[in-house]
């Protein structure tokens, strides 16, 4: 049971508690209003809160640094001196080369394997059963060489005789029994028989020996002749002088005319013999002006006849083509140093050897590139490569600014704008040494320091 007094005090709690309820709903309903109106924007206020910020400059630090400028391109790998290779006529003679009249025709019995390495004295292919040699050499192959030829190819093959060891008795140019030997000693070394006289050889070696044996007879019966009628004449003094004296005219002229056909036979069979012995036959050397050397392409599979062309070799020092802008190839120089660098991140150092003409800035030039340890390069033909050549480099750390920022005054010094405070000032500047989108400058006075702002656009 409450007593009075506390009832009093309890409706006075309760009523104040009510107050506080009202009070803090009034509060929260004055802030919502606050806050709703806060939020609501006339048109013309929406539309200037969206306005494109105040257009200004568009402001890029200069930056301290050492520059270095390069000519970057995509090269191919390739191998170097690229020629045609072909035969220069039939291999081996007679029936061999099919010219002994039977029909027999030249057939490929071991064809080439591109991608061999040729060293000289190799068997490059075989026709008919006879070889095909590499020799070293700069006179192309053109004829068979043999007795009584000389010339700068047969110098030629007498030097690659000598290097493989078989020595043909001097290196004149002229093919002597000595050669022929030689030749014979180096079919035999490799497995095969030197080119000897042919079937139709030795029959024409006969013939012009007959003719010999023939004429030799006739002038001997000639002259006996002449001995009869001369004692006939001398021991019958009834015969009267003048016709003595014609018959021996008559006599005369026939003994000259036998000495003359003798003569004729003995020359030709000489001329014969002179040539007659132990050939190299056109097809059966190809001359090469640098060995080693690599097969790169064939044309030719076995049962084929030889084409013009057979094939085309290398040398097998590595190179890189590329191509590269008129305007970057007129900054290469022969000789300056170029990075290679493959898919995989390998990398092989060459040096520009051949830039073609670059008077047309606007078209691609050609570059070669010589790689004289092509390591990670080698045996990568037709791999692309990306190519890196250095032209030029700061001397040390120099004032950088992109290249847009230069500009060009009336009077046509260069010039930046520097952007300082609110103010924008021009700068006169020297440019130099430009790479990869920024440019050196050299300020006048040295007005321009690193880490000041240049303007690049509005």
């Amino acid at each position: 049971m409450s007593r009075p007094g506390e009832d009093a005090i309890s409706r006075i709690g309760s009523g104040r508690r009510r107050l506080g309820v009202a009070v803090s709903a009034v509060v929260l309903v004055g802030a919502g209003g606050w806050f709703a109106g806060t939020q609501v924007q006339s048109p013309a206020d929406a539309a200037a809160a969206h306005q494109a910020p105040k257009a200004g400059p568009v402001t890029v630090a200069v930056v301290r640094q050492s520059l270095t400028a390069s000519v970057v391109a995509t090269g191919s790998v390739e191998f170097a001196s690229p020629r045609p290779l072909s035969l220069a006529g039939p291999v081996g003679s007679g029936a061999a080369a099919g010219t002994d009249g039977e029909g027999t025709e030249q057939r490929v019995t071991k064809a080439p394997v591109a991608g061999t390495k040729i060293k000289e004295g190799d068997v490059l292919m075989t026709v008919n059963g006879r070889p095909v040699f590499a020799l070293g050499g700069s006179v192309p192959m053109y004829r068979t060489l043999g007795p009584g030829t000389s010339g700068d190819d047969v110098t030629q093959l007498q030097k690659a005789l000598k290097r493989l060891g078989f020595d043909p008795g001097g290196t004149s140019g002229t093919y002597g029994q000595g050669t022929a030997t030689a030749v014979a000693d180096w079919y035999r070394s490799e497995g095969y028989d030197a080119q000897e006289p042919s079937s139709a050889d030795q029959q024409q070696l006969g013939s012009l020996e007959q003719a010999v044996s023939a004429a030799q007879e006739a002038l001997l019966t000639t002259n006996s002749a002449a001995g009869e009628e001369s004692s006939s004449a001398t021991g019958s003094s009834s015969t009267p002088a003048p016709q003595t004296s014609t018959d021996k005219q008559v006599h005369e002229i026939q003994v000259e005319s036998a000495q003359k056909a003798l003569d004729l036979a003995n020359g030709a069979l000489s001329g014969f013999k002179a040539t007659y012995g132990t050939k190299v036959p056109a097809g059966e050397v190809v001359f090469l002006p640098k060995l080693p050397a690599r097969l790169d392409k064939v044309s030719v599979k076995t049962g084929d006849t030889p084409s013009a062309q057979i094939g085309t070799v290398t040398s097998s020092d590595v190179v890189v083509q590329a191509a590269v802008p008129g305007t970057d190839a007129q900054l290469l120089r022969h000789g300056m140093t170029a990075r290679l660098t493959t898919a995989d991140g390998g990398s092989a150092q060459g040096t520009v050897d051949v830039v073609a003409d670059a008077s047309d800035s606007t078209a691609a030039v050609q570059v070669r590139i010589t790689v004289p340890e092509p390591g990670p390069l080698a045996g990568e033909a037709g791999a692309a490569v990306k190519v890196t050549i250095k032209v030029g480099a700061s001397d040390g750390k120099v004032l950088t600014v992109p290249m847009a920022a230069i500009h060009t005054a009336s009077d046509g010094r260069a010039r930046v704008k520097v952007e300082r405070g609110d103010v924008v000032t021009d700068v006169h500047v020297t440019v130099g040494l430009s790479a990869a989108g920024v440019v050196e400058v050299k300020p006048d006075g040295g007005a321009l320091k690193a880490g000041e702002r240049v303007v690049v656009g509005e």
